[in-house]
């Protein structure tokens, strides 16, 4: 039987830091404030001019050199983005001609802050069943581009940034299950309005009700990381990291605690990331990865919540 199995992680992060100080400046808002809400100190922002497959192609390229795997050898991308350079060619495409990887099966998916989980399974489904032998799965955003940086609820959440990993077959389980779920009910309550159908009237900017959103988050991701444990027989003293999605400490302290998971085995980066939406599971993944924390053989329950609702959850053996 072919698994898929996580052989390189990458990322990547724009040299533009605004911290929670810059912000005082901007919005009416304090340091303390920030970080007792949310636990963000800093956020990076792409520079003007930098675009979403531009930090998409460091973190994959990244990505690749830590699998060994020459980005012409890539036969799959899939890319989870909210904030596209165009509407067409996709993100996907755009990046494959970077890397050189013609003719492959190349897309991008939009479901905000899952993106990178829905694009992660989508890819494992192919390299399970054959069709892919490298592929590459991306989360990337340029959520500063639809942040209106006067609304104090939104302005100190939201970042930019990518994130990256490589899939190959193997022998023996890596992405033990992933599931992915969606709920149109609550497109009010975190959305931005305008598009291509119904037009755009000034500036695309991201809407929140964000103790609505708070509630909701706790509950489904709860239930998904359940999920995932249930259907893999296993108990919740098995996991060895959770790597969230990085919303929200008071999210990811929630999920935690629905875990009986001590936080000392949470990957948190929020304090220096911000929400970079679907970007923030890789990213996180990348940097724990990259400082030793995670280590092969780890088991691993990545999850992530987003507008729609979207949401879902993965169980990985590293």
């Amino acid at each position: 039987m072919i698994h898929s199995r996580i052989t390189g992680t990458g990322s990547y992060l724009p040299e533009k830091v605004i911290t929670n100080f810059d912000l005082e400046k901007m919005v009416d808002t304090s340091d303390e404030w920030i970080r007792s809400r949310t636990g963000i100190e800093r956020r990076h922002v792409a520079a003007d001019g930098e675009t979403t497959v531009d930090l998409a192609e460091q973190a994959a390229r990244r990505a690749l050199e830590a699998a060994g795997v020459a980005p012409a050898d890539v036969d799959f991308i899939a890319f989870g983005t909210t904030t596209p350079d165009l509407v067409f060619p996709n993100c996907g495409t755009l990046l494959q001609q970077r890397l050189g990887c013609r003719g492959i099966p190349a897309f991008s998916l939009e479901t905000a802050c899952a993106g990178f989980m829905y694009a992660l399974s989508i890819a494992d489904k192919y390299v399970r069943c054959g069709e892919s032998k490298r592929a590459l799965v991306i989360g990337a955003e340029t959520l500063s581009r639809i942040t209106d940086w006067k609304d104090r609820s939104t302005a100190v959440l939201f970042a930019d940034g990518a994130g990256a990993v490589v899939l190959e077959p193997s022998a023996q389980p890596g992405l033990l299950s992933t599931h992915l779920h969606s709920d149109g009910q609550y497109k009010d309550l975190l959305y931005c309005a305008g598009g291509v159908s119904t037009g755009i009237d000034g500036r695309l900017t991201i809407t929140m009700a964000g103790n609505e959103v708070f509630k909701v988050a706790v509950l489904k991701l709860g239930a998904a990381v359940e999920e995932a444990l249930a259907a893999n027989g296993l108990d919740r003293s098995a996991i060895t990291w959770l790597v969230p999605h990085q919303a929200n400490i008071r999210i990811i302290q929630a999920t935690a605690r629905r875990l009986d998971l001590p936080m000392e085995r949470v990957v948190v980066t929020v304090q220096d990331h911000g929400n970079t939406s679907a970007a923030s599971v890789p990213l996180a993944l990348d940097v724990a990865v990259r400082d030793g924390r995670i280590k092969r053989g780890d088991l691993l329950l990545l999850e992530a919540f987003g507008g729609g609702f979207t949401w879902g959850s993965a169980l990985v053996r590293y």
